[in-house]
């Protein structure tokens, strides 16, 4: 049996062919792939018939616009202007594939995700492409941590990358690394990094507006901060999500302490809320500079009560005092960037990138931070390092060292 899904007639453009056949919830055609969509008034005789299309087209129809978008971003256009793409005119037979997969790396799923984000409740076959993006952030997070936080706190001062996105990601992985830290159910971490991706989806684009913005947020952009949890709960209902569980999550996420009669996933709720303050105050602003990691771990312990103590001691745990992707000056002078945890929380594996006299080197040094003239002497903040990481040295340098 044919399952059908509705088409985003706001985002197809009058006076051009359509990729898909357009019909009815019962089956019925309505408009053959190849007709155009003649008017605004057409476009309503559409929508009054409750347009719809098989979900295999749909997915195609948005691996085409998410490819679209990828190619548009590779030429540097602005992400803004992207995001309001129209549906594309045309599917290619390799935009018909099985499933929900997502390939590539973190960055291409901070890419697929911040163009979900940014499209909001207007989003082509949502359900799908998010659980594609979880499937594969689950895989790349088990496949190797290190490089995992490694990718995101690198891109985390990137404001350009898209700020939402970046948060997203790396709230969620902090949350589910710091669930696992606890023994908590595999359920319980797959649906902090589900809750995580869409938590602030009602709010994308004015969080990105925010974060590079060089005065304190309005009073009327505080409102809109205030009430983004609703919002992201009535969008993802629009998008067909039943699961409770995951819409109290978000619903709460800002307020914890509210949650107690409204859900059993308390635990859940108080992690989410942990993760997305703490990578929030790591993240810099136009507005403000970044806290550094180890700052926000050990605000994250002086701040403990009672009932999250235990919490925020295996999530400053689980990052450690510098974590991956990180800068910090040495004992001796040098500048590193860390590029594994450490046995300790304040021995992390570093590179060092600049000598003492300031100067880039030309290849990446390995330093055991265990060992006193190389120890860490204190965090520095991205924009305090002018150069640019290679990721692939990195790698080669951790496979040569066994970190």
């Amino acid at each position: 049996m044919l399952t059908y899904v509705p088409v985003p007639l706001s985002r197809v453009q009058l006076g051009r062919a359509l990729p898909v056949d357009i019909r009815n919830p019962d089956g019925r055609l309505l408009l053959r792939r190849g007709q155009v969509l003649q008017s605004e008034a057409h476009r309503d005789m559409l929508s009054s018939h409750q347009a719809c299309m098989t979900e295999t087209d749909a997915q195609a129809w948005q691996r085409a616009l998410d490819r679209q978008m990828r190619n548009m971003r590779l030429k540097g256009m602005d992400m803004n202007v992207i995001a309001q793409l129209p549906m594309p005119e045309e599917i290619l037979d390799t935009d018909y594939l099985e499933g929900s997969a997502v390939e590539g790396s973190w960055l291409d799923l901070q890419e697929i995700l911040r163009g979900l984000l940014y499209q909001g409740a207007q989003a082509s076959t949502p359900l799908p492409r998010l659980q594609g993006l979880e499937q594969k952030a689950l895989k790349l997070l088990s496949a190797d941590t290190e490089e995992c936080l490694f990718v995101l706190f690198q891109a985390l001062p990137d404001l350009e990358l898209g700020y939402c996105a970046t948060h997203a990601l790396l709230s969620g992985v902090v949350s589910a690394l710091t669930a696992a830290k606890l023994a908590l159910p595999m359920s319980s971490r797959m649906l902090l990094l589900r809750s995580a991706l869409v938590m602030n989806i009602g709010m994308a684009r004015p969080q990105d507006y925010l974060a590079r913005q060089l005065k304190a947020p309005s009073p009327a952009q505080r409102e809109l901060i205030s009430a983004h949890p609703p919002n992201s709960v009535d969008i993802l209902r629009g998008f067909g999500v039943q699961d409770d569980e995951w819409l109290n999550a978000v619903h709460w996420h800002h307020a914890p302490n509210e949650a107690k009669d409204h859900t059993g996933q308390i635990e859940v709720v108080q992690l989410l809320h942990l993760a997305d303050t703490l990578v929030a105050k790591m993240a810099p602003r136009l507005s403000r500079p970044a806290m550094s990691a180890f700052g926000a771990a050990k605000s994250l312990v002086l701040e403990a009560n009672a009932q999250t103590q235990q919490q925020r001691v295996a999530m400053a745990s689980v990052l450690g005092f510098y974590p991956p992707g990180t800068y910090a000056q040495l004992v001796n002078g040098e500048v590193a960037v860390v590029v594994a945890r450490g046995e300790k929380a304040t021995t992390p594996h570093v590179a060092s990138l600049i000598n003492a006299k300031g100067m880039p080197m030309s290849a990446y040094v390995y330093r055991d931070t265990r060992h006193a003239d190389h120890g860490v002497r204190m965090p520095l903040a991205a924009s305090q390092v002018n150069v640019r990481v290679n990721l692939e040295r990195i790698r080669r340098l951790r496979q040569q060292h066994g970190v």
